[in-house]
């Protein structure tokens, strides 16, 4: 005799199943019909293809011609046509037109990324706005930022939003560079067309078509390692 437990899973299951054919129907396209989780609520445009064990939830829409690779979950977003999303997970987050995320990407509540934009491995998102054809290749977090159009945030680039108290809001306007491991220390504005040397921590406004770098002059000590000795092994015995 089934248990209560195990009637519950089977009409769950056959809800489930109910909800993905009734997609595929509509258009959907599906890796494996078996391993997608799919609420009620959910909606998703013809052509759209739903890799394996993703998970959709809450007031998600999801336009024509998208790419939801596996192991990704949504919940309560937007997503317009012909988005990419590997491995990532979005939170009440809107998606625009073309744009590429992940994989590994994470976009925390209140992150509006534009049309165009690259959005990719292990990069955050938080509270922020990222303007159409903007990109933040890797590694990268994006805290309570504007962030314009056609800007590049290299590789390690953090908003420093955060002091122990309080959260500050930074902007960064369209077309500028911000070069890899740089620090925003926010409340900052950097200008339109504004470049930042890599490695530099942001402490200030910087105007726009302006070069500002922040960090100490390198110094080269000839001879000093082998004075040291501290890479040659020990000699044995």
């Amino acid at each position: 005799m089934e248990s209560e437990a195990l009637k519950a899973y089977k009409q769950q299951e056959e809800k489930r199943m109910e909800i993905n054919l009734r997609h595929l129907e509509n258009g959907v396209l599906f890796t494996d019909l078996r391993t997608a989780y799919i609420e009620e609520s959910v909606k998703i445009g013809a052509g759209t293809r739903i890799g394996p064990c993703v998970t959709l939830r809450g007031n998600t829409a999801i336009g024509e011609n998208c790419i939801i690779g596996q192991n990704s979950r949504i919940e309560d977003c937007f997503i317009e046509d012909g988005v990419e999303i590997q491995s990532s997970v979005l939170l009440d987050s809107s998606v625009g037109k073309d744009t590429k995320i992940g994989p590994f990407a994470y976009l925390r509540p209140g992150s509006r990324v534009g049309k165009g934009c690259k959005v990719g491995d292990f990069v955050e998102m938080k509270n922020s706005s990222f303007g159409d054809g903007s990109k933040a290749s890797h590694l990268t977090y994006i805290g309570d930022a504007d962030v314009g159009s056609g800007v590049n945030l290299g590789c390690g680039v953090v908003f420093v939003n955060y002091d122990g108290t309080n959260k500050y809001r930074s902007t960064v306007g369209d077309d500028a560079f911000i070069g890899c491991n740089s620090n925003l220390v926010s409340p900052v504005t950097v200008g339109a067309g504004a470049y930042i040397g890599a490695g530099s921590t942001v402490t200030e406004d910087v105007e726009a078509d302006a070069l500002y770098i922040a960090r100490s002059r390198g110094v080269t000590k000839q001879g000093w390692v082998s004075r040291k000795g501290i890479l040659k092994k020990k000699e044995k015995k």
